[in-house]
């Protein structure tokens, strides 16, 4: 069980599992018990910071040894009120229950049948289906195509400039501007070619005949599914 404090930090699947709402038996009882000692037991900090070892141990056994004594001087009185507490909840709470159970034509048995199919949709909800994650990743690849065709274009220029700026010194100078410029601009046109390969080869897998164009509507459909991954994926990463 995941104590309430801390149970709403956990993702939605962890809590209809072990969240205290949902574990048969738990009542009203919140799952915080240390919770509520270390709000009293928070109070040595001020005295004891700056004790010696001998009285910060003898501070912290008295505190305890009282909290305990005045626990089990209030047992009664304690038991007695939640006693009635529980009896009065029990009786408001199950004629609100048949009330709705009423209006919405639904019996107890409902209630467990809804739990469970959260639970399986919750399941199912682990992996998006294979064809929203090829389009996903076909989004990517557009982007990938349209930033290598980018760099092409300026290797590109950047050889024009080069021929065109280059001082004639000697054919050995003219020799090595030339082999720089057709490696870049080979080096750029092979990486635009392999992410052409991969955007038509998940073309043939999603059964696409035309091109998404960037800003069309499947492509910022599933622009924004990417987005959301990646996002999921960082906060994955953090926890």
């Amino acid at each position: 069980m995941v104590g309430a404090f801390h149970g709403h930090a956990h993702n939605r699947r962890c809590q209809i599992d072990w969240h205290p709402m949902y574990i048969d038996g738990t009542g009203y009882m919140e799952g915080e018990g240390c919770e509520h000692v270390f709000s009293s037991s928070n109070e040595l900090a001020r005295s004891t910071r700056h004790a010696n070892p001998f009285h910060r141990h003898q501070s912290i056994e008295q505190h305890f040894s009282f909290w305990d004594e005045d626990k089990y001087a209030a047992l009664s009185t304690f038991l007695c009120n939640h006693y009635r507490e529980a009896l009065t909840a029990i009786h408001t709470l199950t004629a609100e229950l048949s009330a709705i159970e009423g209006i919405l034509d639904l019996t107890d048995a409902d209630f467990i049948h809804f739990h469970e199919q959260e639970c399986l949709y919750l399941d199912g909800l682990k992996e998006p289906p294979v064809k929203d994650r090829i389009s996903v990743r076909y989004v990517q690849s557009l982007d990938e195509v349209a930033e290598r065709q980018k760099e092409w274009n300026l290797a590109r220029e950047a050889a024009n400039r080069a021929l065109v700026e280059i001082h004639v010194r000697g054919f050995e100078e003219m020799h090595v501007a030339l082999n720089q410029a057709r490696v870049c601009v080979d080096r750029a046109y092979s990486k635009l070619q392999n992410a052409e390969a991969m955007a038509s080869h998940l073309e043939i897998q999603l059964g696409i005949d035309k091109w998404w164009e960037i800003g069309s509507e499947h492509y910022n459909h599933f622009r924004q599914e990417a987005s959301l991954l990646n996002y999921r994926t960082a906060l994955d990463e953090l926890e």
